[in-house]
């Protein structure tokens, strides 16, 4: 199983605004005597620097919170953390914490109204996003502040297994979509399961609701009258049930790379690879020289797919940081889900996919393997959070059938064995009967209907999060601006200055976000071997 969620990059994040200097005004009344100087105001507390309570939640201030790798503007954070009711069924039950982080707007003269950030994942870390909001200029005018979801990693339990992460690692020398790899990969996923509920987790509180009602608490306790809100993957999907189920208190809502409730899932990831993928293909298409030494690309690469999925290839490939060679076995699931994050260095997709069409399959290897095996990969996923999410609020909701139709219609030429393993999700539904968790109300499906300005951001090369899950969200926001970012993968803020310039538009004047920079955008270079 994997979580839908950008690659990890240095570039995240945004901050809250900050408190307004109080200015002095003395009154001198002429007469035989002045009368006294008027009382000075009191500036106003700086926001996240006082202890609230909110019903049965509490923000404290302290130290910042834990993170894997150094985050620089944490120097200059204000931090501390909220307390709340690990089940909100049970408020005087256990109580968990979340960490948070408020960066300070760039500006001097910060607005009012500051950002919060809903991380990725489901299961990222949102302090960890700082560097990419920040390198986005999201904290250009305002704070924007960050809390941990529910066990992820600066949260307290932290709700990670290291051991699946482990095994995804070891698994690069398996075959992806073998029936024994899975039944491997649920025995991890049972692993986890036993050892975080010996640790006392209730799994079953951690999924949407509960983060949604998380930041509503997190919002009343640090005295927020107006925020506005930007989510980026699965923040998007958390985003949308927030805006429906606590609408109060939000100005603006951004989202990027959107995945709807009403149809988060696996089925869904087959019509996300199908249109990132005919983005990536139809750009190299239009390209001279991109079609000239690489013709037929989707249909070279689905050859592919078929080939490797009866006949898989197996190589050894070096990773940085790993002294020995790694031992990598790419069958036909492994180069389709490959695809869907690669489309994040798309200049090098084409060469890559002839290079394997030619019997080289080191690239797309390395490129595979590397992913597994990064440091970014090991221990600092919230699997019991992305369970809790996939196993309550997705999978009741969809059938093997629901997933397999949807990848006949998006591949039609693929064999069942290999449709009915979602791209990004294989073997979820067994994992999901290993993890045991009640399913979430029906109402969880629901369409999100609103009124709150949206701004709506999709990749055109995104096969994460399908680009028309932009336009279906947008559907029912009346006072939505939906993009697509051309050229560009999953989380177009990520990486494209033009969908960074229109989210600080946006958030400037959500009625009318300024779009002009989408007229210059070009395809990338495609590489030519």
């Amino acid at each position: 199983m994997m979580s839908l969620r950008p690659p990890h990059r240095r570039r995240t994040v945004r901050r809250l605004p900050a408190a307004l200097a109080g200015a002095t005004a003395g009154v001198l009344v002429a007469g035989f005597a002045a009368a006294p100087a008027a009382a000075e105001p009191k500036a106003p507390t700086p926001l996240g620097t006082a202890a609230r309570t909110a019903g049965h939640a509490r923000f404290a201030p302290g130290p910042c919170p834990r993170t894997a790798d150094p985050v620089p503007a944490l120097k200059k954070a204000r931090c501390g953390t909220l307390t709340v009711p690990e089940n909100r069924a049970r408020p005087k039950g256990r109580k968990i914490t979340l960490g948070v982080a408020i960066v300070p707007a760039a500006t001097s003269r910060p607005a009012a109204d500051p950002i919060v950030w809903f991380a990725g994942g489901p299961g990222d870390d949102a302090v960890s996003e700082i560097p990419m909001a920040i390198d986005g200029g999201l904290n250009r005018d305002r704070d924007v502040i960050f809390m941990s979801q529910r066990g992820t990693y600066s949260a307290d339990p932290a709700l990670t297994c290291p051991d699946i992460d482990e095994f995804n690692a070891r698994a690069v020398g398996l075959v992806y979509n073998a029936p024994s790899t899975g039944r491997l990969h649920v025995e991890a996923t049972r692993a986890c399961r036993k050892q975080l509920v010996s640790r006392g987790a209730d799994l079953k509180a951690y999924n949407g609701t509960e983060s949604a009602a998380d930041y509503a608490d997190l919002r009343t306790a640090l005295g927020i009258k107006k925020w506005n809100v930007f989510g980026i993957s699965y923040g998007t999907d958390l985003a949308l049930l927030y805006m429906r189920l606590h609408p109060k208190g939000i100005r603006s809502v951004g989202i990027d790379g959107v995945l709807p409730p009403s149809l988060a899932g696996g089925a869904v990831t087959w019509k996300a690879a199908r249109e990132g993928f005919d983005g990536l293909f139809k750009a190299c298409a239009k390209q001279r020289a991109c079609d000239s030494r690489y013709p037929h690309l989707k249909a070279t690469f689905e050859r592919l797919v078929l080939k490797l999925d009866a006949r898989p290839v197996r190589t050894t490939v070096t990773i940085p940081g790993r002294q020995a060679p790694v031992k990598v076995v790419l069958d036909g699931a492994a180069l389709l889900t490959w695809l869907t994050s690669a489309t994040h260095v798309a200049a090098g997709v084409p060469r890559s996919i002839d290079e394997l069409a030619h019997g080289n399959p080191r690239r797309i290897a390395e490129q595979w393997a590397g992913g597994k095996l990064s440091p970014q990969a090991m221990g600092r996923v919230s699997h019991g959070l992305a369970y809790g999410v996939f196993c309550g609020e997705w999978t009741p909701y969809e059938s093997q059938a629901d997933v397999v139709r949807a990848g006949r219609h998006a591949f039609p030429s693929f064999p069942r064995s290999l449709l009915a393993n979602a791209p990004q999700l294989a073997f979820l539904e067994a994992d999901c009967r290993a993890w045991r968790v009640p399913a979430a109300p029906r109402s969880i499906r629901k369409v999100t209907r609103s009124d709150i300005p949206t701004l709506v951001v999709s990749g055109g090369f995104d096969a994460q999060t399908a680009p028309s899950n932009g336009a279906y969200a947008a559907r029912t926001l009346s006072r939505s601006t939906a993009v697509t970012i051309p050229y560009v993968a999953h989380v177009a803020f990520a990486e494209s200055p033009c969908a960074q310039a229109i989210t600080a538009s946006f958030f400037e004047t959500p009625a009318k976000p300024g779009t002009g920079c989408l007229a210059g955008l070009r395809p990338p270079a495609f590489e030519i071997g």
